[in-house]
């Protein structure tokens, strides 16, 4: 099966959607599939990878991030649609790429596959002082609206977990399927703890060995509440219990993390980290992720810091809230920094032990990306045959 990617928000140096659509192509050539991936850039380029390519089309810069253009002209997009002659295309936003594929005339079938939902992850979070989310889901009923009409012109909508596909479902998009995501099962794993580098982390914060170390890992954006996760980190801390914060990450939210940070000598940031099995290292020898984003369709890095043994406090919205354990896992109000200091709290107070040795046995049972694509693949597979039949 042959299956075009029109990837608005892929970009080389770009968050997860580029992390995932790497490892789309692995699993596509592991599962014997093409895939190809349409994205805006700064100028037209093929990059060959396995399985297939990514095909650049120079389009205008996104202007309020650097990382990202944008799809304007439909007709190029169109004419790569029309060589590459597709069994299946798929749109990975619901903004103009999803309009271009809309609106090609060629015959294969179209998916959606929502990667975020954009409502939860600004509006909600901006109004959230004045506002509940049911009365910001009215406020914006023109968007969901749009949706429905446009993902309307599709064969179905894919999400990447329960979370999101209720989410849609409530509103009154229909053909929603569930795919949930997965982590490299190959790369995260609790046998890369290395005591060494925890050590060098806490004195990096000025904590002796005996104090726990909690990370944060993700892009430094608005929606992942990284100021917040400081305060109720250090919350915990100022409460009795010993704690250096690490946070590894950047992007356009960084002078306002940096701000957030100055005041507290217990909190270290770190640059991303781009070598799997370093971040797996750092993932592993930590005692514990704060995670502060309660918009994510999956919960990625969480599920990453599962895998490699390590608890995990997070909101009750979103991705995570359904990867939760309660043998190994904290969860709090989302966007509230009182209800989430109490949850580190709640967290480090466990027998330390007995949280370890909870958190290595649930490391095997975290989804792998692997059963993701070839579900994926799969349903994708479906919808080409019955298109055809």
């Amino acid at each position: 099966m042959r299956v075009v990617d029109v990837a608005e928000f892929y970009s080389p140096t770009g968050g997860g959607v580029r992390t995932y659509i790497d490892r789309k192509f692995e699993a596509a050539a592991q599962l014997g599939h093409e895939l190809f991936v349409i994205a805006p850039g700064p100028r037209d380029h093929f990059e060959p990878r396995p399985a297939g390519g990514v095909i650049q089309v120079r389009a205008p810069r996104l202007p309020f991030d650097a990382n990202y253009h944008v799809f304007w002209d439909a007709a190029p997009v169109h004419r790569q649609l029309e060589t590459l002659a597709p069994d299946l295309v798929e749109a990975s936003s619901p903004w103009r790429g999803a309009g271009i594929v809309a609106d090609w005339a060629g015959r294969a079938p179209r998916a959606m596959f929502m990667h975020a939902d954009p409502v939860a992850s600004y509006p909600q979070r901006w109004l959230a002082p004045i506002a509940t989310p049911q009365q910001i889901d009215q406020l914006f009923g023109w968007f969901w609206r749009y949706l429905r009409k446009l993902t309307g012109r599709f064969s179905s909508v894919v999400t990447g977990g329960a979370w999101l596909a209720d989410r849609l479902t409530g509103q009154g998009v229909g053909g929603v399927a569930s795919v949930p995501l997965g982590i490299d099962g190959g790369a995260f794993s609790p046998a890369m703890r290395d005591e060494g580098l925890r050590a060098r982390l806490l004195a990096a914060c000025g904590c002796p060995t005996d104090a726990k170390l909690v990370l944060g890992v993700g892009r430094f954006h608005p929606e992942k509440r990284w100021p917040m996760v400081i305060e109720a980190a250090m919350r915990a801390r100022a409460e009795g219990h010993p704690l250096g914060l690490v946070l590894i990450g950047d992007g356009i939210d960084r002078k306002r993390v940096t701000r957030a940070a100055a005041s507290h000598p217990h909190v270290q940031i770190l640059s991303p980290i781009h070598d799997r099995a370093l971040l797996a290292a750092h993932l592993a020898s930590a005692d514990a992720l704060a995670h502060g984003c309660e918009s994510e369709t999956f919960g990625l890095i969480p599920a990453e810091a599962m895998a490699s043994g390590v608890p995990v406090v997070g909101p009750d919205r979103g991705g995570f809230s359904h990867l939760a354990q309660p043998a190994t896992s904290e969860i709090y109000r989302s966007g509230d920094t009182a209800s989430a200091a109490a949850a580190i709290r709640r967290l480090l107070a466990r027998d330390p032990a007995a949280l370890r040795a909870a958190a290595v046995d649930a490391a095997e049972r975290v989804r792998r990306d692997s059963d993701h694509f070839a579900e994926l693949f799969d349903h994708y597979q479906a919808i080409a045959a019955s298109a055809r039949a």
